[in-house]
């Protein structure tokens, strides 16, 4: 089943709003992360916050089962976005999640832990 959830104007930390599209359709997350791209493009510094959730199966054997910036199912536009070396991705205690990612044979080109 596909959806497209959107909202606008979600407020967080006093006056910044957030736009937020919670999606797992893959024509959506391409148009997405060509948005993203063209606001990347302009920026010096290419910083992207990415946070994983995983599923409930034992940490052994563990994946991601959630991507702020994608949904469950693969989509290679999103696969190319994360190992695109011009944009460093930005997360806390990564080591972890890099393990779980491997497990889905994801890699981020330029993970640094904050």
């Amino acid at each position: 089943m596909v959806f497209t959830d959107e909202y606008k104007g979600v407020e967080a930390h006093g006056n910044t709003k957030l736009h937020i599209i919670h999606t797992n359709d893959k024509k959506q997350m391409a148009i997405s992360l060509a948005q993203y791209e063209r606001h990347l493009s302009l920026q010096r510094h290419k910083i992207v916050d990415i946070d994983l959730e995983y599923n409930n199966e034992p940490e052994a054997t563990q994946k991601p089962a959630h991507c702020q910036l994608s949904a469950a199912e693969r989509c290679t536009v999103f696969d190319n976005f994360l190992a695109d070396p011009r944009y460093t991705f930005a997360g806390f205690s990564i080591d972890g999640d890099k393990t779980r990612l491997e497990r889905v044979n994801l890699e981020v080109a330029n993970f640094v832990d904050i």
